[in-house]
């Protein structure tokens, strides 16, 4: 993926997938065209702040898996190595997890594949197409994409709870129906 796509994708997750996800929002932006989005509440390496990072993902067989477009020096995965219990903000909603970068050629193609799939128009960027490569071709391809699995292990804090941002647009939401009832 070139520069200036990864730039694009950085500002569009930062400001806009990340406070949808915040605000409860998740649900309704998952989708085979556009792709299916979780986000990741990794603790920052350096500085011991929640950065969060949207990404593609599958679950499959009670694990949830995605890649590292990046690769190994993406600051999000070296986060998530640095500490591997984090949060993820599912459409469904947060869950807390343990992550291990996934070394069995056979779950990782699988995976991988599902993935892109997942991905929606964004899985094409890897410079192949997921439904139609074959396997050796594809674990060429992305040799040097990490998979990662997530294992759950816990709840975490969603957007409805404490702390989350859902009270914003509820909040709102019941103002004007209150509004429109007085009219």
């Amino acid at each position: 993926m070139s520069t200036f796509m990864r730039r694009i994708f950085r500002l569009v997750n930062r400001f806009f997938m990340v406070p949808v996800f915040r605000l409860g929002l998740g649900p309704f932006f998952g989708n085979p065209l556009t792709g299916y989005i979780m986000v990741l509440k990794a603790i920052g390496r350096k500085t011991g702040k929640v950065r969060c990072a949207p990404v593609n993902y599958t679950i499959h067989q009670g694990h949830v898996y995605c890649i590292s477009g990046g690769g190994r020096t993406s600051d999000w995965y070296r986060n998530l190595m640095a500490d591997p219990d984090v949060e993820i903000l599912l459409p469904a909603g947060p869950i807390y997890v343990h992550v291990v970068e996934v070394d069995d050629r056979t779950e990782r193609l699988v995976a991988l594949r599902q993935v892109l799939k997942n991905a929606g128009f964004a899985g094409f960027f890897e410079g192949c197409n997921p439904y139609t490569i074959q396997d050796a071709e594809l674990a060429e391809k992305t040799s040097e994409l990490p998979v990662l699995r997530f294992q759950p292990i816990g709840l975490a804090n969603g957007a409805c709870d404490p702390g989350g941002w859902a009270w914003i647009w509820s909040l709102a939401l019941t103002a004007l129906i209150i509004y429109l009832l007085l009219r």
